[in-house]
């Protein structure tokens, strides 16, 4: 059961994610829908999520299904990659060096969490969540690369803050990382991220 709710929610949640890339669609949705359409856009988003949370613990506690044992070790490469993956979450909201960098932080800070929990979980319902999360990554970046080459994306990356805001994007990066891993992780998933 665990597990169908779970697919239920990326289903919802990376439905509504990807429905973006289709631009027609969008501004058609947009302009029919109006201000309603970002409300929807936002519970479907909000529901998806707890969809997912709610199946893959659910999935967690009654219906594990191991198929590979990933090796002890990758837990700290798991650990290590989250840094950066947190970092570059932070440095989208933040212009900067690193964001122009990246050039998608975003993007590319999910795809490097999803990866590095790939790596340290080898179970079904663990492969299927962050391989969903890692392919639609992939595909949004590739989307977002097809409308640049396109001409139909305009904002230009300029770094003109100097590096305080990539400062900040570390700090505050550091902090969420220490907090995730040190709260989040062993009440909400249950699990240690920090030694355990």
């Amino acid at each position: 059961m665990g597990l169908i709710i779970l697919v239920l929610g990326l289903a919802v949640f990376l439905g509504a994610h990807s429905f973006v890339s289709f631009r027609s669609a969008r501004a058609a949705a947009r302009d029919r829908l109006g201000g309603s359409y970002w409300v929807m856009f936002s519970i479907a988003s909000v529901v998806g999520v707890v969809l997912i949370a709610w199946g893959y613990g659910l999935y967690r506690q009654t219906g594990w299904i191991a198929v590979w044992s990933p090796p002890e070790f990758m837990r700290h490469v798991t650990v290590a990659l989250m840094l950066p993956s947190i970092v570059l979450v932070t440095a989208a909201y933040l212009p900067g060096h690193i964001k122009a960098w990246a050039k998608h932080p975003m993007l590319a800070g999910v795809k490097l969490w999803a990866f590095a929990h790939l790596l340290s979980n080898g179970d079904l319902g663990s492969i299927i969540l962050f391989g969903s999360f890692l392919a639609w990554a992939i595909y949004a970046r590739i989307s977002v690369k097809r409308r640049d080459a396109a001409g139909e994306i305009t904002n230009v990356q300029s770094v003109d803050h100097g590096w305080r805001n990539d400062a900040v994007a570390v700090v505050l990066g550091v902090f969420l990382y220490l907090a995730l891993g040190h709260t989040f992780h062993p009440v909400i998933v249950g699990v240690p991220a920090f030694g355990g």
